[in-house]
């Protein structure tokens, strides 16, 4: 029986485009499924009381030129060069998460594989609403119909409950997943996902 990893995800978090292609790697390893559950970070940091790492280590003495270190070794272990910081970091991302959650589960993952790489590799203004519309055109989502349905408040409502459950449940930052009920956040957990997995 093939397990399923779920993966709770905000465009925002630099590490949820570091960790989309290993993850999809390692799942297709394994027989496995990713299950997309969209958040708002923003939201979830209000809920936690937590802080984007460069924000808050900023006064730690170190600490952020480390990160640096760990994930420019991340890039290089999974050949993730085109990755680049979008000028805009840290942007809004409630239009894009409540698309997201709009999609039909079947269609997220495209949706996340087709934005990703204009947002961390070209380094596009997702925030401005041409660029977006000429993105989504570009991978043929019907742009109008998915602006539409961010206005809807079942749609609204659906990515705060989204948001408060993953919280419930343990989540404060992206990217967290669970597999067999444990949860695992940040990049560096693959080989304890995939020991999950093997088990």
């Amino acid at each position: 029986m093939s397990k399923t990893i779920e993966l709770i995800f905000d465009f925002v978090s630099p590490n949820a485009y570091l960790i989309w292609q290993p993850l999809n790697d390692l799942a297709e390893k394994h027989g496995a499924t990713i299950e997309i559950t969209p958040v708002f970070l923003g939201g979830m940091h209000k809920l936690t009381g937590n802080a984007p790492p460069f924000v808050r280590d900023a006064e730690v003495k170190g600490k952020n030129d480390y990160a640096m270190l760990e994930m420019n070794r991340f890039i290089k272990k999974h050949g993730l060069t085109k990755f680049r910081m979008n000028p805009k970091f840290p942007f809004n991302t409630i239009t894009l998460q409540r698309m997201l959650v709009a999609l039909e589960p079947e269609k997220r993952a495209g949706f996340i594989a087709m934005l990703l790489p204009a947002i961390w590799e070209q380094g596009l203004d997702v925030t401005d609403s041409e660029t977006l519309g000429k993105i989504l055109q570009d991978g043929g989502f019907d742009v109008q119909e998915l602006v539409t349905k961010t206005q809807d408040p079942a749609i609204k409502q659906a990515l705060i409950d989204n948001t408060e459950n993953a919280v419930e449940r343990g989540a404060f930052g992206i990217p967290t997943m669970y597999v067999d009920g444990e949860m695992y956040f940040g990049k560096e957990r693959l080989d304890q996902i995939e020991e999950q997995l093997s088990s």
